[in-house]
């Protein structure tokens, strides 16, 4: 089966794209993963499907594989890149598109300059919606981990986060904590781990270890679930520059559950084809 694909990426989380919209395509878990490869596939973070919507309440419909091989429900980055390649492709002219993603129906905006902006929804902070195992909700949770307890906040954009305040992120320990913090019992189902240091109110730096996918350089549920557990703890003001790896993100939210704004870059950096 030969497919063509388009390689993408959103301040440095990459993409590899494919049109499911004219055909049906299921991809294995041993494809995905081969695909993701940067040495022997294209190689990526995540592989992106453009599908019809399951309804009438969306444009298009939208599935998400880390390069684990695991299909996740949500991918801020990808939601961007998503909304140029669907214009760049002429599948349709709408400048703001709904999407139907397994979180929920999220509705990117392609600016006049190019950059794009998503509604990603409102975070929710209930640990069911996580899941995380606690009793209650609260503002901060004790993380045991190899003994070691980490305070951290618990955060869903669609998709898991665990975010934990650092004084450096050049001196976090992401590649030996993110990974312990993935696999936590208390997080059934995996998470995203978030380390972050606020330099002000309005300016934070972010490295996030990316469920199944490694520490990435960017992520755009983890900046935005970043932003809103910071607002939460009464330490960030409503719009915020957050500086990942790759590139800067501005994210906004009125901490009073409506929505979560996110604005930033998609760039497409090749088009192919691949035998699977």
């Amino acid at each position: 089966m030969r497919l063509s694909f388009t390689k993408m990426h959103g301040l440095g989380n990459d993409f590899v794209v494919f049109d499911a919209t004219r055909r049906a395509l299921d991809l294995t878990p041993e494809q995905i993963r081969w695909l993701a490869d940067r040495r022997f596939g294209v190689g990526c973070d995540q592989v992106l499907l453009v599908t019809p919507p399951s309804g009438d309440d969306a444009d298009f419909g939208y599935r998400i594989f880390n390069a684990d091989g695991g299909e996740v429900e949500q991918c801020g980055n990808g939601a961007r890149c998503f909304a140029r390649y669907v214009r760049e492709k002429g599948l349709t002219s709408k400048s703001e598109i709904r999407v139907e993603t397994r979180a929920g129906i999220i509705v990117p905006r392609v600016e006049a300059d190019g950059e794009v902006t998503v509604n990603m929804g409102p975070p929710r902070f209930e640990p069911g919606a996580l899941p995380f195992l606690a009793g209650e909700t609260a503002d901060e949770y004790l993380l045991d981990v190899d003994g070691q307890e980490l305070r951290v906040g618990a955060v869903s954009m669609g998709n898991p986060h665990a975010v934990l305040r650092v004084a450096d992120v050049d001196e976090a320990p992401v590649r030996t904590l993110g990974p312990r913090i993935e696999t936590h019992p208390r997080f059934p189902r995996r998470v995203n781990a978030g380390f972050l240091q606020i330099v002000d109110p309005r300016h934070v730096r972010l490295r996030v270890w990316e469920r199944g996918a490694g520490e990435t350089l960017a992520c755009g549920t983890g900046a935005c679930a970043a932003v809103a557990a910071g607002r939460r703890w009464s330490l960030l003001e409503e719009s915020v520059d957050v500086d990942l790896p790759g590139g800067r993100l501005r994210i906004r939210w009125d901490g009073k559950g409506g929505p979560v704004w996110m604005t930033g870059p998609a760039v497409t950096v090749f088009e192919g084809e691949i035998e699977l």
